[in-house]
């Protein structure tokens, strides 16, 4: 452990520093920096792809051919623009074979506008011109995702490319009667079961104009004001700045839409603070890690997820965001509770007064969470997503004129500007970029499956492989579940936020239903899609590809295997609260009563006080092996919504609580003798 007097420079990094580390472990971030004429062409073009965007989520959008293709061509044409072929190349220029790139996205995307009512005649067969035409826009897909977003989804869909091309040649239960080329390229760019698919209708409505809202948000300073409310909150407490990481992270983490992101920005300041007041830089960097990360599943937005679930999932919005509550309120309950821990362990307090904002000033400001709570109303008022977000960027502009500091039409000296305006307005855009190839190279794998029948070919796998190892069917249940994570794990591992829950619903998922539908145990078609989720979700802080842990070490100086497995441990539940829906869906909200909800959160957030004391290892004083152990297994008792469990749980909650009271006042008592003896 380092020494708790070891001064550290709490400075927070540099914008320089936070971009190279960004684009160290976030490929969404390795852009050019194009000046000139070049510069203005970047500029405008993302103005226009915002533009459009809020154009058709005003007036409706455009038929689903046309939308998604427009879409497609900015986002294309924009990453080739921006993107280098590989990092360390030139960023002041764009060579020519990009331009080429870029004229080639403009022809293919432009095809279906320009060609609309001849394709849709011929729909379901295609001439050699369009054989051509989908040929390229599979390989601009490809090669834009692997600039955008890196080489994980780029494998994955050229896997399924070839599965399904040599379809015939597969062995046993994976055999289907393949593809040609012809039916291939139609189905991929000329129907609506591929790239042009329910992944990138989302990413051209939903997601791009939620992106476009969280812009606008830190335009008008809400990203700082989270930090300040954190700070205000939680900076005096005991262990406060990890608190306050915890606090901002979890705010901001769910606009973002990005762990990696949300860890250097955040953690530039939150992890410097960590290490002053004594935590060791592994723990540090696993907090900023694992808080960013679970913003991912902490609603309302989820990391623009829950948009996608809508469609994948057949859900509405607000079941979704519903279901999420109890479990990211637990996730963050168990950082919180261990971070605590820890710094009671380690006699670390909180900040000084001097080095947190004015609380006063900090509550005058409370108005600039009005956007979000809009949208929340909006939501569950029924508005439709697209208005709701309209709306919600609407309510960001106003609240911004109820300051000079935040307006977003006032420059530093109180003049007339739009360049807040535009900024958000191209930021959103940037940001989109990566959605748009990640869910278009997403919608391959989606149309492969679709088309070969692999999702069930892959959930009759996992169940059989779990069905050769168990004796009982509660086994059975638990072994499939196993595996699935372990696969959601593996293949969410360096994905985006919505990619990730792409290919996890598309390839993991159907193991659940299959399962679901041989024993009739009725799992709640939400509840399996929240399991795979959030184990797609937790690959980011998951060795040995855990991008957010290695991304806070860059911060931090600690290891990034170390962190990783601190980060792990700080987010186990998100590891434990996935089955426990599965067998008991009120954690979801689902069919439950007020009262009986009201009772799974008390019993709940008891047992990860239990589940965090058994893992830190401290209570209220240090706790032998074997306590850990039993206070591990009362928490999970009390997580587990069901009456006999949360009775043992409880009792044996209470007899540790009364020993650790009773310890308590003995180390006490010996503490004091041992000083009347000094003196």
């Amino acid at each position: 452990m380092s020494d708790k007097n070891e001064k550290v420079d709490v400075e927070q990094l540099s914008e320089e520093e936070q971009q190279k580390l960004m684009e160290k472990y976030d490929t969404e971030s390795n852009q050019r920096k194009l000046g000139g004429i070049l510069g203005w062409v970047v500029f405008l073009t993302l103005i226009a792809f915002s533009l459009f965007h809020l154009y058709t989520g005003a007036f409706g959008a455009k038929t689903a051919y046309i939308q998604r293709t427009i879409h497609l061509g900015f986002a294309l044409s924009l990453i080739f623009l921006l993107f280098p072929a590989k990092k360390g190349l030139k960023k002041s220029s764009v060579p020519w074979y990009d331009w080429i790139l870029i004229i080639l996205s403009i022809i293919v995307c432009a095809y279906w506008p320009l060609f609309y009512d001849d394709l849709v005649v011929k729909v379901g067969s295609i001439d050699n011109t369009q054989m051509i035409i989908g040929g390229i826009a599979i390989l601009l897909v490809l090669e834009a995702a692997r600039r955008a977003v890196g080489l994980p989804i780029v494998i994955i869909a050229s896997l399924f490319l070839a599965y399904a091309y040599f379809g015939q040649s597969m062995p046993g239960m994976l055999a289907h009667r393949g593809m040609t080329l012809n039916q291939l390229i139609n189905t991929m760019f000329f129907t609506t079961e591929g790239i042009l698919g329910t992944p990138i209708q989302v990413s051209s409505t939903y997601i791009f104009l939620f992106l476009l809202f969280g812009a606008f948000l830190v335009q008008t300073g809400v990203g700082l004001y989270f930090n300040d409310l954190a700070l205000a909150i939680a900076g005096r407490r005991v262990g406060g700045p990890a608190k306050v990481a915890i606090f901002s992270s979890a705010l901001n983490g769910t606009i973002s839409g990005s762990s990696v992101a949300n860890t250097v920005t955040t953690g530039s300041y939150t992890i410097p603070m960590m290490k002053r007041l004594g935590y060791r830089p592994n723990f540090a960097g696993a907090v900023e890690a694992a808080s960013s990360t679970g913003g991912q599943i902490m609603p309302p937005i989820m990391g623009a997820a829950a948009f996608l679930m809508i469609e994948f999932a057949g859900v509405p919005y607000w079941d979704i965001a519903k279901a999420a509550v109890i479990p990211a309120l637990l996730y963050f309950t168990g950082i919180w509770v261990m971070t605590h821990l820890e710094a009671k362990r380690l006699g670390l307090v909180g900040l000084p007064k001097e080095e947190l904002p004015d609380k006063v000033q900090v509550l005058k400001k409370l108005y600039l969470l009005l956007p979000i709570l809009a949208i929340v109303y909006f939501l569950f008022e029924g508005f439709s997503i697209e208005r709701t977000a309209l709306y919600g960027i609407l309510a960001a502009i106003l609240v911004s004129m109820f300051s000079k500091d935040t307006n977003m039409f006032l420059d530093e000296n109180g003049k007339f500007t739009l360049g807040k305006l535009l900024t958000a307005l191209t930021d959103g855009a940037r940001t989109a970029l990566g959605v748009a190839a990640a869910t278009a190279c997403a919608g391959i794998i989606v149309g492969v499956v679709t088309r070969s029948g692999l999702g069930l070919k892959l959930g009759n796998s996992l169940v059989g492989l779990a069905e050769s190892i168990a004796f009982n069917d509660m086994m059975l249940i638990l072994l499939t579940l196993f595996f699935t994570m372990i696969t959601s794990i593996i293949i969410g591992m360096g994905s985006p936020t919505t990619a990730n829950y792409i290919i996890t619903s598309t390839i993991a998922l159907p193991a659940i239903l299959t399962l679901s539908d041989q024993l009739e145990m009725a799992i709640p078609v939400l509840a399996a899609h929240m399991f795979v989720f959030f184990f797609g979700i937790v690959a980011d802080i998951t060795p040995p590809v855990a991008l957010a842990a290695f991304a806070a070490t860059g911060i931090s100086g600690g290891e990034p295997i170390r962190t990783g497995v601190n980060a792990t441990k700080l987010a186990i539940a998100a590891f434990i609260i996935p089955y426990m829906f599965i067998f008991e869906p009120q954690l979801l909200m689902i069919d439950v009563t007020f009262l009986g909800l009201t009772w799974i959160i008390i019993t709940a957030l008891t047992g990860m006080i239990a589940i965090g004391a058994g893992l830190i290892g401290y209570w209220y004083r240090k706790l032998a092996w074997f306590e850990r152990i039993i206070a591990f297994v009362a928490g999970i008792l009390l997580m587990y919504p069901e009456g006999n469990s949360d009775l043992i749980g409880a009792i044996i909650f209470a007899v540790m609580l009364v020993i650790q009271f009773m310890g308590k006042n003995k180390n006490n008592s010996n503490e004091e003798k041992q000083a009347a003896n000094a003196l």
